[in-house]
């Protein structure tokens, strides 16, 4: 019997907790950018993480490390599922959204299915 109010009591507390770290995001409001995976070249390299941001209409995305990389002109050219080898380095279920920019450039740029629409808005299909 004390077994069961241990683990009762343990179970609260958790809820307890998880419900106060997630007010504490809810009240530090959204985060700017899109979490994503960048490849580029499109088609060659490995799969880096960082964070597309839009801001006066040009896009740019910035790695968790190095040097942002501007994204001049950029437009979306293509979206796709990745392929069995791909889904092993980046999310399974996340959709690539290839984009070309200025200057001949060309990067893939993988994000989840909810911010698709977003990215889209910050670089255009052309």
């Amino acid at each position: 019997m004390i077994e069961i109010v241990v683990v009762g009591l343990g179970v609260v507390g958790a809820g307890w907790l998880l419900r106060r770290k997630h007010r504490a995001r809810m009240a530090a409001g959204p985060v700017p950018g899109i979490p994503c995976m960048v490849r580029v070249p499109a088609g060659e390299g490995r799969w880096r993480p960082g964070t597309v941001y839009a801001e006066d209409g040009a896009a740019r995305w910035v790695p968790q490390r190095g040097e942002a990389v501007e994204l001049p002109g950029g437009r979306a050219t293509g979206v796709r599922m990745p392929s069995v080898k791909e889904g092993i380095s980046i999310n399974p279920g996340s959709r690539i959204v290839t984009c070309a920019y200025d200057g001949g450039g060309s990067i893939e740029i993988a994000v989840m299915p909810l911010d698709v629409r977003e990215l889209l808005v910050a670089v255009p299909q052309g």
